[in-house]
């Protein structure tokens, strides 16, 4: 359990760094960029490290190629029987190629774009209800339902059943963590089956009576045969409903977080709401709702003169790289209009998230919406409240005091 000793030059565990990572990586930056961390994991610092790293034909993203693969493995106490093909989050071509292709074409930009007005009623009708109250919790009533709800009636999920998948996520997003326990493993196992048995009861209906959603298309590839096989069909369901919504609660909860922290920015999206598209971007930047990703090499490699043996993990810190100051001017800096903007809060790669169009427009509808319905967003807490999460960096909760502008 290296990585949890105090003396650690990257240690995620540390009460500090959960609060703020920043000055860890900009230490790390400036002294060690290509970092060799307990219990055998490389570290990189620098954006173009990271961009370098997401791009390289060479590199993995199938753990089971990881030299700690067995290690981990015995650590978390899973049987191999028990294990499953990994989703294609964590699959190398042609597996990845394939498997991606089918859901491709469901997150094409023209698509998502058609589903704004939609978003645009679902904000309005959560904010509604908010500023009745004169409060929310911008996690529970905004940043959560938004996405859930969307990614939900894409895939098919009836309404009645939306409120099923929050612990089921919850527990599956923590295994994406460095060095977790049996415990967390074993919760894991658990809402793993409970995502199986809800989606094999779903899929026979859908069989029965196909409709015109993300889960019949998948369910219509399978039956053609060689395409999708019934382990990779509940596997791609479980990562689509999982990742199609907990990073975009991130990044939206994340976002106001930020915006709150920086009157002065906020001022000037309230001023000129035109200015969305770019703000989003620079949130995502300044507080990415991913911190790192990893990927396993497939031969040894020289990475800035030091020697990675083939099968170590290496781990790119999307934070640390989108506060760059080699790409960044005044990396520490909200600006909502930067220009150019190269973050890699998406990934990079044959990796880079599928799902980014959808994010971007759900960040953008449900932030411009409250910058502009509100006169006022006042914290109720004076210290943000994170997340347990270390890979995906949110907010646990954000209290805040509304006032209704004068007008919508």
């Amino acid at each position: 359990m290296g990585w949890v000793s105090s003396d650690l030059d990257y240690n995620p565990f540390l009460p500090e760094f959960r609060r703020d990572p920043y000055p860890s990586y900009h230490r790390l930056r400036r002294t060690d960029p290509v970092h060799w961390n307990p219990p055998g994991i490389w570290i990189l610092t620098r954006h173009a490290d990271a961009v370098w790293l997401l791009r390289h034909p060479g590199m993995s993203s199938d753990f089971r190629n990881s030299e700690l693969y067995e290690t981990f493995r015995q650590m978390q106490g899973i049987d191999p029987q028990d294990e499953r093909a990994p989703s294609m989050l964590f699959r190398d071509p042609p597996d990845h190629t394939r498997l991606r292709k089918l859901v491709t074409k469901a997150f094409t930009m023209n698509r998502i774009e058609g589903m704004r007005p939609h978003m645009q009623e679902i904000v309005d009708e959560l904010l509604d209800a908010a500023l009745l109250r004169g409060e929310m919790d911008i996690v529970a009533d905004l940043a959560y339902p938004l996405p859930v709800r969307v990614i939900c009636e894409m895939l098919g999920v009836p309404e009645e059943d939306h409120h099923r998948f929050h612990v089921w996520s919850r527990d599956l997003v923590a295994t994406l963590d460095p060095m977790v326990g049996q415990d967390v493993m074993a919760r894991a196992m658990e809402s793993g089956v409970a995502f199986d048995e809800y989606f094999v009861a779903l899929i026979a209906k859908r069989r029965r009576e196909p409709k015109d959603d993300l889960l019949t298309a998948l369910i219509q590839a399978e039956e053609e045969g060689g395409h999708l096989s019934e382990e990779e069909l509940l596997t791609q369901l479980v990562l689509l409903l999982v990742a199609g919504h907990e990073t975009t609660v991130n990044l939206i909860s994340n976002g106001l977080l930020a915006l709150v922290q920086n009157p002065g920015e906020l001022r000037r999206l309230r001023e000129d709401p035109s200015i969305i598209k770019p703000a989003v971007e620079e949130l995502l930047r300044y507080y990415p709702p991913v911190q790192l990703t990893g990927r396993i090499p497939l031969e040894d490699l020289d990475i800035d003169g030091r020697n990675v043996r083939k099968g170590q993990q290496v781990v790119a810190l999307v934070g640390a790289a989108n506060r760059d100051p080699a790409v960044f001017a005044d990396p520490d800096r909200l600006d909502l209009t930067r220009e150019p903007n190269h973050h890699v809060a998406f990934g990079g790669g044959i990796h880079h998230c599928v799902g980014s169009s959808l994010a971007r427009i759900e960040g953008q509808v449900a932030i411009g919406t409250i910058i502009r319905r509100t006169a006022d967003i006042e914290r109720l807490t004076t210290e943000p409240v994170w997340k347990e999460t270390i890979t995906l960096r949110g907010l646990a909760e954000l209290p805040v005091r509304l006032s209704a502008a004068s007008s919508r």
